[in-house]
């Protein structure tokens, strides 16, 4: 069966004033002690931001509540956590802070933080913070990337970003609408950027981008916006990890100014925003056109003064050029001139004192001819005699005979057989015989 509803009804206005005079009104919800984590810390006039209670084990917030500490104490409460801890109040620090509870019934639910106990500083996520900073120093990687070289130019960028991301289109739409107009080559490698899932994704994103290394020249991590409370997935030893020994320069800009993590401790560059990441890509793409156009222009100034020192030259040249034959055969015939002088002057030097030499010489050889012509006489005088003593005819006339056969002379009757023709030579005349 069903009841008629009661027409009596209240507006949400007057609904949410019963709220806020219930709160507002309530002593246990006034100026009470809490203990939580800061997220999303910003500063105007006042500060604001949320009071976050995390799950111990899951890390995930289990309770939300908005803070603002008003104008007219935060200077005091600001300068008193600074004196005592050596920093600013922001995001991700654990606090003890004196609250009452406050509901708007435009606004809603608060809390107005008057006071902070400066001893409960450092939070979970800080602490988290400074035991990864501090593992990945004692392994030695923690300054890896922050040192590696820049290569020139910086213009083949792979982005690790949300597909779809305001983020990622604001670098885009920055990085391609540049007065200089850099030809960047530009490719996403899609990954989550929040949640328990977001370390895992970009790990893999970084594995895909240094399986082809080379063909990149930097790496770029963005994530546009969001509450500092997610940017717990960065403060991740794995990640950190991974990008502090990355083979190339990372450039992270995952949060705001006044947001922090671990990975802008171990990246080559932290940025605030994706804009900024994309500002710094062009900047160093005009540096280096910057050097370029100077070089070109000490090589144009090099080149003209060049140019010119050689216009110089050949307008000279050109002027001189008729003459220069002239000049030449001038030169010359002066110089074969000087040459027959010396030449005349050293025949005369030095032809008189050899042809004395010759004439000497000369005459020493017509005595040494005639010397050893009349030695050679009297040799063939005395062989003549010997000849004549010795020959054939002068033995005969000393009584001796000659006794040939068939022309032949023999010395032994050994060789003669009875019958044999014998001619027998004497001084005057032969004597022809028979062997017996």
């Amino acid at each position: 069966m069903i009841t008629s509803p009661d027409r009596t009804s209240l507006t949400l206005e007057q609904f949410t004033h019963r709220i806020a005079d219930i709160i507002n009104a309530t002593p246990g919800l006034s100026d009470v002690w809490v203990t939580a984590e800061t997220s999303d810390v910003r500063r105007s006039t006042h500060i604001y931001l949320e009071l976050v209670q995390k799950d111990a084990v899951t890390g995930q917030p289990v309770a939300r509540l908005r803070a603002t500490i008003w104008r007219n104490v935060a200077a005091r409460l600001d300068a008193e956590f600074f004196g005592a801890t050596g920093r600013r109040l922001e995001s991700g620090m654990k606090v003890r802070v004196k609250v009452t509870a406050s509901f708007h019934p435009a606004y809603g639910l608060s809390a107005n933080i008057t006071a902070i106990d400066p001893s409960y500083t450092v939070g979970d996520l800080m602490r988290l913070r400074l035991e990864i900073l501090s593992r990945l120093k004692a392994e030695g990687v923690l300054e890896l990337n922050r040192t590696l070289p820049w290569p020139e130019p910086a213009l083949r960028v792979a982005v690790i970003s949300a597909p779809g991301a305001a983020g990622y289109g604001d670098f885009i739409h920055q990085l391609f609408t540049s007065p200089a107009r850099l030809r960047f080559d530009v490719r996403l490698f899609p990954a989550l950027m929040q949640g328990d899932r977001t370390p895992a994704a970009i790990i893999s994103a970084l594995d895909e981008i240094a399986a082809e290394e080379e063909r990149w020249d930097c790496v770029v991590i963005i994530r546009g916006g969001g509450a500092t409370a997610d940017l717990a997935a960065f403060d991740n030893y794995e990640l950190a990890a991974n990008i502090a020994q990355f083979p190339l320069p990372v450039i992270v800009g995952i949060g705001h100014e006044r947001d922090t993590t671990v990975l802008d401790y171990v990246a080559n560059l932290r940025v605030k925003t994706p804009t900024a990441a994309a500002e710094y890509l062009i900047s160093r793409g005009e540096a280096l056109l910057a050097r370029i156009d100077d070089i070109a222009a000490r090589i144009v100034a090099r080149a003209t003064t060049l140019l010119s020192a050689s216009r110089e030259q050949l307008a000279y040249i050109s002027a001189s050029l008729p003459y220069a034959p002239l000049r030449a055969l001038d030169n010359r015939r002066r110089r074969l001139e000087n040459a027959l002088t010396g030449i005349s002057h050293i025949a005369a030097t030095r032809l008189t004192p050899e042809t004395t030499r010759l004439v000497r010489l000369a005459s020493s050889i017509s005595d040494s001819v005639a010397r050893q012509t009349e030695r050679q006489h009297d040799r063939l005088e005395r062989i003549g005699g010997l000849l004549a003593v010795l020959s054939p005819q002068a033995t005969l006339s000393r009584g001796y005979s000659i006794t040939r056969v068939d022309g032949h002379a023999i010395s032994s009757s050994d060789a003669i057989t009875p019958g044999t023709r014998l001619t027998t030579t004497l001084s005057s005349g032969t004597i022809t015989s028979l062997a017996e």
